[in-house]
């Protein structure tokens, strides 16, 4: 519900059927901005009262319904500055029966001069509950222990500072930024406030990660660069402003020339209801709008088993005679993807490839034009002997290449691993205007998201072209004596009945690379005429025709002509603030715009090709943000390499990423007991199950558990590519002795799922199963992982508290469990 304000400025002064209508003088106008020349009425970190917010006044509204809306509903409202001609459209959108509000804002300059724009917001809202009924959930997000929910009221941020005795709102504002081309590294680019017991209780204080029981707002700022969002007091309420990047904290700002327009980052806020759950509540209908605003991909709906030879197993290394078996041990234990991880285009002895990629050619010493037996005989014969593609990184590293025969485990692998996992990543989304644009005045990065028009370089797709067809490219002609060898270990791959998949870090050239002096200059991040370089990389900048090209010809020898069908696409740099190429006003204004050129460079590639999954992967989860989300198939949600470590990563995953998207490693090994073989395997049964661990060495019973794991994914997985997430525990802690996720279906009809990891503490846990209470009907319970805790484990409904209690004897354990309702002719 809108309603005008006495300036004039039109506000939003109600949002949901249990939101609080509120007078439209203590609402926030729609937008607010800053620009050169306009600042705010005030001073402070708190993003309201800007000069333009109070002269943006309303013009006018347009609703989309219909044919080409799909299942939206679309609001546009225009407002007009009379002082300068900046015209402003607030553009609003929810999918059908889902309680999610999507906001971004269009600016156009409909006056005679230009202006420097500094700051704008994608979404705010004012007029929530004071803050002494408030707690605010924020989610550190760093490399290995991702999504780490946390709680705290948010009076210990905004105090009370007795409004009444000095007749002005606090200054003070909780703040929290992201920066770089790593967007949620350090925190998620999401936020969420809890009305503490439904309002009633305002001295209890939060532990961490814990679930609010009252109304419930959550929301995330889908933005591939920086962002900003901030809470406040105003008027004895609590305000929400959401924002892509700043001027202050991102060196972001554009100048808009007359005629010239800019559309912000899209933000979203999802609503939960009161009554016991509704911070669940939120979480679900923030899920339900992911899936409704993705590019559609059949991934989604049959989530294929993915091996991935990395983690805790190659570490890097991969050649052929480690690959073979594991190819065929993979195989047996039911994968239906194979990705063989980064190291294959590594011709070193040494394995210091990290500062030389770019080329994208593979290692034909790794992978020899004849096979396992083209010059690799020390593996052969430690393949033969039973060592199953023995050969250590650290020996790879002394200066072995190929590692001959050790026939140790895993244990120097890890700890010696060429360009470990720590290093990973990638980025997607639609909507940027080309570097043509750039060049023609228009500020790059100028849209973002899939539904506005994009402009692509001129000449990029045609010089891209179709393949290494060309004779002249040195690629091509570099590759065509050379590929032999691993197309041989892709065709083994799909011999097995799997599809083959690559390791990839597109956006990236080493310094040493002969492809950083082949390209141009300009087609690379420079900060004043200077190239930059971090790590020993070069950054590609995506709205360049030339850096766009070399990743079509990559894509499509790798994809188009070796037939990969998935690609793990990396990103393990940080560029901070980021470019300043021609016609970027700023370097934050370069790092946006290229983002969002890689999103419509990856968003044409799966245009290319439909059937190709990519998964997004910035040393784990350090790119879990909603743009890009919205166009790759997959999300690594992160390296961590201590299966004891990994459930509170995995149980709050979905807080970030639908269950279906969400990648967790699941990495057995020979040397593993069966518990803990059974624990790491576990853990993944409610995502996206990524095998690894040397599976090839083996023994018949340990491959058998793998295999039932395995087994029971793919009898469930249809369930949960629709079901939304719920904690029972409440949001896991990072040390939390017992943690649970729970998947249900949205319309209440169909089994319910829940995991449970106990790694210590008392052996039995009562789960309250709100949704499962609130039917009243007999519910049966079944332990589906692993098949040996129904001997010594127990899950038992009791009907009288509505809770699911759990023992599990021994630590480290994990359960999966059904629940079905059952109608009284059933029970």
């Amino acid at each position: 519900m809108f309603a005008t304000a006495s300036d004039g400025t039109l506000r939003l002064v109600r949002l949901g059927p249990s939101g609080d209508t509120v007078d439209p003088e203590t609402a926030l106008p729609l937008v607010e901005l800053t620009a050169f020349g306009h600042g705010s009425g005030w001073s402070g970190p708190r993003f309201t009262g800007t000069a333009f917010g109070a002269r943006l006044v309303y013009r006018g509204h347009c609703e989309h319904h219909g044919p080409g809306e799909g299942d939206w509903a679309r609001l546009t409202v225009e407002l007009r500055d009379p002082a300068t001609g900046l015209t402003a459209f607030v553009e609003l959108s929810s999918p059908a029966g889902v309680a999610v509000l999507r906001s971004r804002v269009r600016l156009r300059n409909d006056g005679a001069e230009p202006l420097v724009v500094q700051s704008v917001s994608s979404l705010l809202l004012g007029g929530l509950p004071s803050p002494d009924l408030l707690d605010v959930h924020r989610a550190r997000n760093d490399w290995l222990a991702e999504c780490r929910w946390y709680a705290e009221p948010l009076r210990a941020t905004v105090a009370d500072i007795s409004v009444d005795a000095h007749q002005h709102d606090s200054r003070a504002a909780l703040a929290l930024t992201g920066r770089g081309s790593w967007p949620s590294d350090g925190h998620l680019a999401m936020g969420a406030l809890t009305e503490r017991g439904g309002g009633r209780d305002r001295d209890a204080v939060p532990m961490e990660g814990s679930g609010g029981r009252g109304r419930a707002w959550v929301w995330q700022v889908e933005s591939p660069a920086g962002w900003r969002w901030d809470l406040g007091e105003r008027a004895r309420g609590t305000y929400l402003a959401l924002n892509g990047p700043t001027d202050a904290e991102h060196q972001w700002r554009m100048r808009l020339a007359p005629g010239d327009t800019f559309t912000t980052v899209a933000a979203a806020l999802a609503l939960g209801s009161g009554g016991g759950s509704g911070l669940d509540d939120a979480w679900a209908a923030l899920t339900a709008y992911r899936r409704a605003v993705r590019r559609p991909h059949p991934d989604h709906d049959t989530l294929p088993v993915v091996f991935n030879d990395y983690m805790n197993t190659l570490m890097g290394d991969p050649t052929t005679a480690k690959l073979l078996p594991l190819i065929d041990a993979a195989a047996d234990a039911g994968a239906e993807y194979f990705c063989i991880d980064s190291g294959w285009y590594d011709d070193t002895v040494d394995g210091g490839w990290w500062d030389g990629v770019g080329a994208w050619l593979p290692s034909a010493r790794r992978f020899p034009p004849g096979g396992v037996g083209g010059g690799t005989a020390p593996e052969v014969g430690a393949v033969s002997g039973g060592g199953g593609g023995a050969g250590t990184a650290a020996e790879a590293e002394a200066g072995s290449g190929s590692g001959s025969g050790t026939g140790t485990g895993t244990g120097t692998e890890l700890e010696a691993g060429i360009g470990t996992e720590a290093w990973a990543g990638t980025e997607a989304w639609a909507g940027t205007e080309a570097w043509a644009e750039a060049e023609a005045g228009t500020e790059p990065g100028a849209g973002t998201e899939a539904e506005v028009d994009t402009e692509r370089g001129a000449g990029t797709e045609a010089e891209a072209g179709a393949g290494p067809e060309d004779g002249s490219d040195s690629e091509a002609v570099a590759a065509a004596p050379s590929d032999g060898g691993i197309r041989a270990v892709l065709d083994r791959i799909r011999e097995r009945g799997m599809v083959p998949g690559l390791w990839l870090e597109p956006e990236v050239v080493g310094v040493r690379s002969a492809v950083a002096a082949e390209l141009p200059p300009e087609a690379f991040f420079q900060r004043d005429g200077v190239r930059l370089a971090e790590q020993g990389r070069h950054q590609l900048d995506l709205r360049h025709p030339a850096a766009r090209a070399h990743l079509d010809k990559t894509v499509d020898r790798i994809v188009g002509d070796w037939g990969v069908g998935y690609l793990k696409l990396d990103y393990n740099i940080v560029i901070d603030p980021g470019t300043t190429a021609p016609g970027d006003l700023s370097p934050g204004a370069g790092l946006l715009g290229h983002a969002h050129a890689y999103l419509d460079w990856l968003s044409d590639v799966l245009d290319r090709y439909p059937h190709l999954v990519v998964e997004n992967c910035a040393s784990g989860g350090m790119r879990m943000d909603g743009a890009t989300l919205a166009v790759a198939q997959l999300q690594s949600t992160s390296d961590q390499q201590d299966p004891l470590r990994y459930p509170p990563i995995a149980a709050a995953a979905p807080t970030a990423v639908p269950p279906e998207q969400g990648a967790v490693w699941a990495y057995p090994q020979p040397e593993y007991e069966d518990d803990l073989i059974a624990f790491t395997l576990g853990g993944a049964l409610l995502g996206r199950i990524h095998l690894s661990g040397h599976l090839d060495r083996m023994t018949d019973r340990q491959l058998a558990l793998v295999r039932e794991a395995v087994g029971t994914y793919k009898s469930i997985r249809g369930d949960l590519a629709r079901s939304v997430p719920f904690w029972p525990l409440g949001l896991p802690g990072w040390t939390d002795e017992w943690s649970a996720l729970g998947l249900r279906a949205p319309d209440g009809q169909g089994p319910t799922y829940v995991s449970v990891w106990r790694r210590g503490g008392a052996s039995e846990v009562r789960l309250p199963i709100r949704h499962l209470a609130a039917s009243g009907v007999p519910v049966r319970t079944e332990i589906l992982h692993p098949s040996a805790a129904r001997a010594d484990s127990a899950a038992s409904w009791d009907p009288t508290t509505g809770e699911l209690r759990v023992s599990v004897p021994r630590s480290p354990g994990v359960l999966l469990i059904r629940l079905t309702p059952q109608d009284v002719t059933e029970a």
